[in-house]
């Protein structure tokens, strides 16, 4: 018991490392664009869609909660608002990416059709919102970073906070254990390389970005909100999975009643957090669940992206979950009488 727990812990501390490096990508991506060309789809209720399928399979949530603040404020429709959230799938995406990337890409080009298609349909038949209707919510719209800055590197060293320190002690460490071997390939493969080259790029950041950068969005926004989150929920889903995995009887009852297990994922899809899905990303990764039923999970979760609209509009709310959880159900069955 003692090795599969250090063992899981080992796995989980790598698919987390990839997941931060995704995250400080992406919100580099997120600050700087600012949602420039936000006005501009109220006029395309096809560019609308597209925008939307395309930041719901960024992976993480942001795209989610950009759409969601631009349907809120009229700047885009029901379609919009159902096609990011059928593309979405939370930080899951970050987890598959790190697991299967491949499988990853094909999962998300599918999730982008679909959710164009099923957008489109709603479109068709949605009815124009009224200025009476507009809603009051608004998404935190972040400043943008001067991410490195020469003039302010050495001053915020010199005066390091808590949060840059434990930052760059905890990357540090990763980067060593990389090096040595305790983490990781145990041969310089470019699984290795890739690993170290992130881990420096990681280091790089966490020594030059501004302190409000830092602060606001690595550490309270990805470390405090999401990556210890990811970190324990998949570490659980790994032991879970060896516990899966040992007991034959259960293993069969899976692969036996595969319809029930597909209403049980695309049911758990209804939940509007981040975390419980990752169970079903790491059964299929050990080839334990059909592609058919991760698909079908994929269309109707979408991490915590829809908490933002649950607490302004429970009516919109209902109505994206009843709408992404039949085109799920659809789909899955579908995939399911083709053996998919």
């Amino acid at each position: 018991m003692t090795e599969v727990f250090i063992a899981t812990l080992k796995q989980t501390l790598m698919i987390t490392a990839f997941v931060l490096f995704m995250m400080v990508v992406i919100e580099y991506i997120n600050v700087q664009s600012r949602n420039i060309w936000a006005e501009k789809l109220q006029k395309s209720p096809f560019l609308q869609i597209t925008i939307a399928a395309l930041l719901g399979i960024m992976p993480g949530c942001m795209g989610a909660f950009t759409v969601v603040s631009l349907y809120t404020h009229r700047m885009m429709g029901l379609a919009g608002l159902v096609a990011v959230m059928i593309a979405t799938s939370g930080d899951e995406a970050f987890v598959m990416f790190a697991l299967f990337p491949s499988k990853a890409l094909l999962l998300n080009g599918i999730l982008m059709i679909i959710a164009i298609a099923t957008g489109w349909v709603v479109h068709l038949f949605e009815r124009k919102k009224t200025t009476d209707e507009i809603h009051g919510f608004e998404v935190h719209q972040e400043d943008i970073c001067r991410c490195f800055d020469k003039t302010i590197v050495f001053p915020q060293l010199k005066k390091i906070t808590f949060e840059r320190s434990l930052l760059i002690i905890s990357t540090f460490l990763f980067t060593l254990m990389i090096v040595i071997g305790v983490l990781g390939p145990n041969e310089w493969n470019w699984k290795k390389f890739t690993f170290l080259v992130g881990a420096l790029f990681l280091l790089f950041i966490f020594f030059t970005v501004p302190n409000h950068f830092l602060k606001e969005h690595l550490y309270n926004h990805i470390l405090k909100k999401h990556l210890l989150r990811i970190f324990l929920w998949t570490w659980g889903a790994f032991l879970v999975l060896h516990f899966v995995k040992s007991n034959l009887a259960l293993t069969s009852l899976m692969k036996n009643n595969l319809d029930v297990v597909l209403l049980i994922a695309v049911l758990m899809g209804i939940i509007p957090e981040s975390g419980p899905h990752l169970f079903l990303v790491t059964l299929f990764s050990q080839n334990l669940l059909p592609f058919s039923i991760l698909l079908a999970n994929s269309i109707v979760q979408d991490g915590h992206g829809m908490l933002p609209l649950l607490a302004e509009s429970r009516k919109d709310f209902l109505k994206v979950k009843v709408i992404n959880l039949l085109v799920g159900l659809l789909v899955g069955y579908l995939l399911l009488v083709f053996n998919m």
